[in-house]
Order: structure tokens, then sequence, then C-alpha cells
């Protein structure tokens, strides 16, 4: 079945974004009431995940962001928009719990190895794999007679019996890796000897001239239409790179928002925070939070740094747009085939905003340079560039959260959710507690899927379907609590307060308390005013721990020396037998100019 035309430069459009804007306005207001849910499917729907890769809460244009999203918002507009679903404040973590249902300790992927200590390595839970006994939502749907496809990033294991062919989908194109570039088949940073794609299981290659989102749609459509007359239901996990370092983008999509952010991130955390209170998201009389005192200011900076950071941003929001473009044309594939109306799609964030400055490691401008890479403002976001947004704008975008990715904080694991589809009330806001751990439990429930096989690991979330067929309901009480933890930096939930741990460099350690329903930016420690709800949800978390299995970071910790020590060490091994032998070479060299300057004093002697 030959694939519809990449289409990769988009006809050019006026903004949108505010007209869009209003309309969300008028169905998420709060307490704006579900319409009637889509009627449930006479036959099992297909499935339709796309998970986003380091979106903030109000990334998409349905939840307030500058980039344009059309295709996504379309989706919150005959869906539904949960504005309290949390994930994991890391990408392993959050893939692993939403594809199984279980918390990441349990299922074996407690963190990533570019962080992992060695005291950990190795101990139960924190192998990094998907251990025996938890199965993905994947191998339960096949067992129920779903097709299974996967394209994008996996990042669940590196060896045999740890791709997506051992783990229940049928067909697969995946990157193992944490990211790679965007436009060639090649490593985005000094961890990685290479960019290892896998389809099926095999090694293969990213294809020469394609762009990251394109690519992933376009094998997704390959595998759906392979056997258009199969009565079969479909299960597909589009994982995409958007927005993941290394931002990059067509320029076609880049050059919408040239100027949009030349105001700086003073400028648009103030606007998101507007926006987030106008929409419902914040409440009125909440105080934003605060960057953190590390945290440079815009007016600090040279007027060609504010350029380049500015241009950064324009990528960045191009890459939003290139990816939700590429959406768009998996939904028309589904549409042309009849199978749209029989799909239920939810779309979320592994985690919060990258926050990641890669030139403040050591050695990395030089990486850059043998590797191809530049970071010129002329061809910003395009092939043989790399950018990142870096911290600063990564605490705008989290508005009207605080901080970001690896932090348990609100700006690290608030992320945007949409689902929609048949069974799922149309134009709603669900404010309910939702975790990601409940993604599992809601597809098998919504597919009426088959029992776990015997010894499967129980899973640790709750199915959502009560909350998608009215959002008034909930399916977690106000006493419920409900965990999480990575690499040291940890929260509990329950109802509306949240206790939380945020580590150095952007925390100290200490537990507080929040009211987040009141409190978003987590600006009022409520501990000393709470000291009852406090010690309880601290006995609540340590119950939590040691049910998971949680292991405690060893003392002296840092994250950055520990990336920096992984990373040598993973170097060490991919290039080990290349260092040795340039080390022969180069003690044979000096034993050939030792030899030579002997033997010349011995002429001259003679």
């Amino acid at each position: 079945m030959p694939r519809p035309a990449t289409d990769r430069t988009p006809t050019p459009r006026r903004a949108t974004a505010p007209a869009a804007l209003m309309a969300f306005l008028l169905c998420i207001a709060p307490g704006a009431r579900a319409q009637t849910p889509a009627p449930a499917a006479a036959t099992p729907p297909n499935v339709v995940v796309l998970l986003v890769d380091d979106a903030a809460f109000m990334d998409f244009g349905a939840f307030g962001g500058e980039a344009r999203t059309p295709h996504i918002d379309t989706l919150a507009a005959r869906g539904m928009m949960f504005t309290r679903y949390h994930t994991s404040p890391l990408c392993s973590p959050s893939r692993a719990m939403l594809l199984t249902g279980v918390d990441n300790h349990r299922n074996g992927v407690a963190t990533i190895p570019e962080v992992l200590p060695p005291e950990q390595r190795g101990k139960p839970g924190y192998g990094l794999h998907l251990e025996p006994g938890v199965v993905t939502v994947a191998a339960r749907l096949r067992a129920s007679g779903y097709r299974t496809f996967m394209t994008g990033k996996w990042h669940l294991g590196d060896g045999k019996g740890q791709l997506p062919d051992s783990h229940g989908f049928d067909r697969s194109f995946a990157l193992e890796a944490s990211g790679a570039d965007n436009w060639q088949h090649k490593s985005y940073m000094p961890y990685y000897a290479s960019a290892p794609w896998f389809e099926d299981g095999k090694p293969a290659r990213f294809p020469e001239g394609g762009y990251s989102s394109q690519v992933i749609v376009d094998r997704m459509i390959d595998y759906i239409g392979a056997d258009t007359q199969s009565a079969q239901p479909f299960f597909a996990y589009l994982a995409f790179q958007a927005v993941h370092i290394p931002v990059q983008a067509p320029r076609a999509f880049t050059d919408r928002y040239r100027g949009a952010f030349d105001g700086g991130w003073d400028v648009l955390r103030a606007e998101r925070w507007k926006r987030a209170q106008a929409m419902g998201l914040a409440p009125t009389d909440a105080a934003p939070p605060a960057m953190h005192e590390t945290m440079r200011a815009w007016s600090a900076l040279s007027p060609e740094e504010q350029r380049l950071q500015a241009a950064s941003m324009e990528v960045y929001a191009g890459m939003l747009e290139a990816m939700d473009h590429h959406i768009g044309r998996l939904v028309a594939f589904l549409e042309s085939k009849g199978a749209l109306a029989n799909t239920v799609f939810f779309v979320t964030s592994d985690n919060g905003p990258e926050p990641s400055d890669p030139l403040s490691q050591r050695g990395f401008r030089e990486w850059m340079a043998l590797n191809g890479y530049t970071r010129d403002i002329a061809n910003l976001g395009e092939r043989g560039s790399t950018t990142w947004i870096g911290p600063e704008w990564a605490s705008a975008v989290a508005t009207p959260g605080r901080l970001f990715k690896f932090y348990a904080s609100e700006g690290g694991i608030r992320v945007p959710l949409i689902v929609a589809g048949p069974g799922v009330a149309s134009g709603a806001r669900a404010d309910a507690n939702a975790f990601v751990t409940d993604i599992t439990p809601t597809i098998l429930d919504m597919t009426a899927a088959a029992p776990p096989p015997a010894g499967a690991v129980s899973m640790d979330g709750r199915s959502l379907r009560p909350v998608l067929a009215d959002a008034t309901q909930a399916v977690y009480g106000p006493q419920d609590a409900v965990g999480v933890e990575v690499s040291g930096n940890a929260a509990l939930f329950r109802g509306d307060y949240k206790l939380v741990r945020v580590d150095p460099p952007y925390g100290d350690s200490a537990w507080r308390l929040y009211d987040i329903a009141r409190d978003p930016g987590e600006t009022r420690d409520l501990s000393a005013t709470l000291p009852d709800v406090f010690a309880e949800m601290k006995a609540d978390y340590d119950a939590y721990a040691q049910r998971t299995g949680v292991l405690e970071m060893p003392p002296g910790y840092k994250v950055q020396q520990q990336v920096a020590a992984n990373t040598l060490a993973r170097q060490a091994q991919l290039h080990g037998g290349k260092l040795v032998a340039a080390g022969l070479v180069l003690l044979a060299g000096v034993a050939l100019g030792v030899w030579a300057l002997l033997r010349g004093r011995r002429r001259t002697a003679a």
C-alpha cells in the first residue's frame, strides 16, 4: 500500500492561536460539564497513543501554548482534556509506567542509565529494562486479537529480548537510545556512538533525507496500511522525538515564529501565567512560581545571545508544529480508510520541559565539532545544527508549574493529557487526579482485553473510564495516596495535597507540602501549618517506597557528576579497543623516536 505524500513543507497560513484559545476558553472553562460521550464502539476500538517527548503542560495550543497544533487541538475539542494528570520526572520510567500500568520500581525501570549511580546498578527494580512478569499493554492487546505497532523512541532496554518485538509489538521501528539526531543517522550526545535504530528487533538505519516526526508517522502508516482488509483492530504507539534535545525543525515551520520570543523568558512566563488563569488552569488568586535564583535575567544577556536564545525557542515551537502536522497526516490516513470513527486517541508527554545546557559540559563543544554539529543562527534547527532551550526557557514554558524535567515539582511532572474517541465525552475538561500508570488499565478497560497471563505483575494504576464517560467522576478518593520517585526526586499525592522533595542543584532535598489545587506554582509550604497532614503523607510515602523497593541515593550524589562519570565509562566501553590501539601506536611512535635519537647520537659519537 503506497503511503500518502510526505508533504513536509506546509502551506503558509495566518496565525490562528488567539482564535483557537478563545474557543478553548469556552469549552474548558472551570465547571464546564461534559457533553454526551461518543457512543461506545460496537466492535473493539483501535487505539492510538501519541507520546510527545519533554512537552510542557501548556505547550499544546489547546492548553494555551504558542505553537500551532491544530490537529492535537481538534482531538482535544472532540474529546477530554485532563488538567491534573501527572507522570514521572524522567523519560524511561514514565514510558515504562505508561506501557505497563506498573510503578517504575516494580517494572524494572526505576531511572535512566545516564544518571544511575554504581551503588544501585543491578539492584531489583534498577536493571533499567522491563523485568520478567511485567506485561505491556501491547502484549495484552495482541493476546486479545489486536495488531500491535510501535514507532519512535523506546529507551526501555538495549539487549536481546528487551526491544519492542519482545514486548508484544508485531512491527516496530524503534530508537533504543534516549534521543538521536532528527535529520540523520547519528548520535546527539557523547553517551552514544551512533543512533541505535531497530526494526522488528534487527539493526536499522534512519532513512536518508527524512525528519523524525515524518519518519515516525510514515512507518506507522506503512504498518497499519499493510493489511487494510484485516478485521482485526490495531494498537499504535507513536513515541515522537519532539521536543527532546536536539531541538530541530524544518525551516518552513520555524519561520512562522520569527520574533515571537524576542521579549525573553520573563515575558513568556508572564503571558503563560495570565493565560493559565484565564483558562482555569491556575486559580486567579494564586501566586506564580518563582524563577530559581540561579537563573539569568534576560536583560543580562548580550544582544547576540538574546537573538540566539529567542531563535532556539522559535525552533522549539516549530518542532511542535511539525510534529502536529505529521499527526494530521496520520489522522487523515485513518479517515481515508474508514478507521477514524472507531479509534481512541491518547495524547500526552513523558515529562516536563528539558532544562539541560550541553555546552556547560566539559568537552561538548569539541564533540560537536567532531560530529558535524554547529549552533549557528543561520541554519538553527536544520540538518547539521543542534540547539536546546536551557533552564530559563524551560522554567518559562513549565508555567504554571515550578522547575522542569528531572524534578518532581509541578513543572517536571504535570503534563497535558487528551483522550478522544468512542466512549469519551466531547468538549470536556477533567480536573480529577490521574497518573501515568492509569493509561494501560484505561486502554485495557476500553478494549475489553483478555485477562493477564498467569504470573503477571499486578498493575498499580486504575482505569479512567468512569471519568472519560463523565468528567464529574473521579477514580481516586481524597485519602488515596499515589507516590512517584526517580533518582531521589519524589512526590506523593493525596487529594489536593502534594508532598514533594526536590534534590540539588535546584532544591535542598527537604520535604515540603503544597495544596496544588490552590497553589500550582508550589509557592506556600504548608508543612508547618498542617503538621498532621504532613506527617501522615510522609508516612504514606515511606510505605510507598517500602512497597515498591525505592533505593535512597548514595551520600554525596550529584546528578551532573554522575552523568559525566557514566558518559566517560560509556565512551571507554564503546571505544576502548580504539583507545588501546591508539595508545599502542603512540607508544610505538615514541619508541621509534627514542631509537632514532639514540642511533643518531651513536653515529655522531663515532
